[in-house]
């Protein structure tokens, strides 16, 4: 029977990601408008969003944290641009962003000790393929593929390359292993449910080491300039970002770092992705035309669930449209170059009751499309 009660909040987009309970443009209304990014009260806003990134994210004190323009995207790109290049590079990829940063690393800085160790959607590499004489490049958590590297004990503590982590849908709702990751960056659109256009870039000390002895090749465009001088300018990592923010969605972005400590920071935010994922796992159980991309559990995102199901090209379609219609789920088609499927967005921010309530229109609407 169709459901009688819809999802309270029925957005399940991979990114932007739902904001998370409770929120109202209200909170943002002493944001910074219309002051200078660079006066004093401004970097003091800036600061404190590094601090509490580092505090709920447990990065180490000697580990530094920069504000940077143009998403995750700029953020990895900005690592990539400015350190890469001494030693070969090995690309481990498991869906498109992944491909993507191979692509950048072989076509874009054309660097010819290059491995690019890949699988297919739903799968993780061979892992002990991986070099680490060479600087490492990946994804920790594959946004279109639902897969995720489980930790690091892989990799070696005396690496002589650099690791290089595109982190964005895993950061907020996995473990870190910091010990194992030279350079990390990630969006505040995803598992915060911040907004768009701004990324973040950790970096450890033998990453800045790297940038201050090493000078690419290549043209640097400004926005991607870390170094000035033969020196890191630290000026990004002190509340001084390369390019103007949007001061109103830098205080986004403190509130939903408040409202992750208010549950109970890291370890809340891990609890409520991983309840949300158990909803869909008791679903897949119970319902053999559904079943998820990922091959096995241990690989299982709990952020971004891709999940392949038993339907054409159309029903899929008209499946999608019909949970959009009845305000049941938005946006929860596969990304456009995976296999079709299904894709619904876990992190925290989203609340378990929902999924739930999802997932019994989805049951619904399965029935409606696959008897037409």
């Amino acid at each position: 029977m169709k459901p009688a009660v819809k999802p309270q909040n029925p957005n399940f987009s991979s990114g932007p990601c739902s904001k998370y309970p409770g929120f109202k443009l209200d909170v943002l209304k002493d944001a910074l408008l219309g002051r200078s990014h660079r006066c004093g009260i401004a970097k003091e806003r800036l600061n404190y969003a590094v601090k509490k990134t580092r505090e709920i994210l447990g990065v180490p004190e000697n580990y530094i944290i920069g504000l940077v323009p143009g998403s995750d995207t700029g953020a990895i790109e900005m690592a990539m641009w400015n350190l890469l290049g001494p030693r070969g590079v090995d690309v481990i990829n498991f869906e498109s962003f992944g491909k993507t940063w191979a692509n950048d690393v072989k076509n874009q800085l054309k660097i010819e000790n290059m491995q690019s160790i890949s699988a297919d959607y739903g799968y993780l590499p061979d892992l002990s393929k991986v070099n680490f004489d060479n600087d490492v490049v990946m994804t920790w958590n594959g946004t279109t593929s639902g897969v995720k590297i489980p930790n690091g004990d892989w990799i070696p503590d005396d690496r002589k390359g650099l690791t290089i982590v595109d982190a964005t849908s895993a950061v907020f709702a996995m473990e870190i292993p910091w010990s194992k990751v030279d350079v990390l960056t990630y969006s505040w659109q995803k598992v915060l449910g911040g907004e768009g256009a701004h990324g973040m870039l950790i970096m450890s000390p033998r990453a800045v080491e790297r940038i201050e002895s090493y000078m690419p090749p290549w043209p640097m465009p400004k926005i991607l300039q870390l170094r000035k001088k033969d020196k890191l300018m630290m000026d990004v990592f002190e509340g001084s970002p390369i390019n103007t923010p949007s001061m109103l969605c830098v205080e986004d972005y403190i509130k939903a770092l408040e409202w992750a400590e208010s549950i109970g920071g890291l370890k809340g935010l891990i609890q409520k992705s991983n309840e949300n994922l158990n909803e869909i796992e008791k679903f897949v159980e119970t319902h053999d035309w559904i079943d998820f991309l990922p091959v096995s559990k241990e690989i299982r995102s709990n952020t971004s669930v891709c999940l392949k199901i038993k339907l054409d090209q159309d029903q899929l379609n008209a499946l999608v449209k019909l949970l959009d219609k009845e305000g049941a789920a938005y946006d929860c088609k596969s990304y456009k170059d995976a296999p079709a499927g299904l894709r619904f967005w876990c992190g925290a921010t989203v609340n378990k009751e929902d999924v739930a309530c999802m997932l019994q229109w989805l049951e619904w609407a399965y029935g409606e499309v696959a008897k037409a």
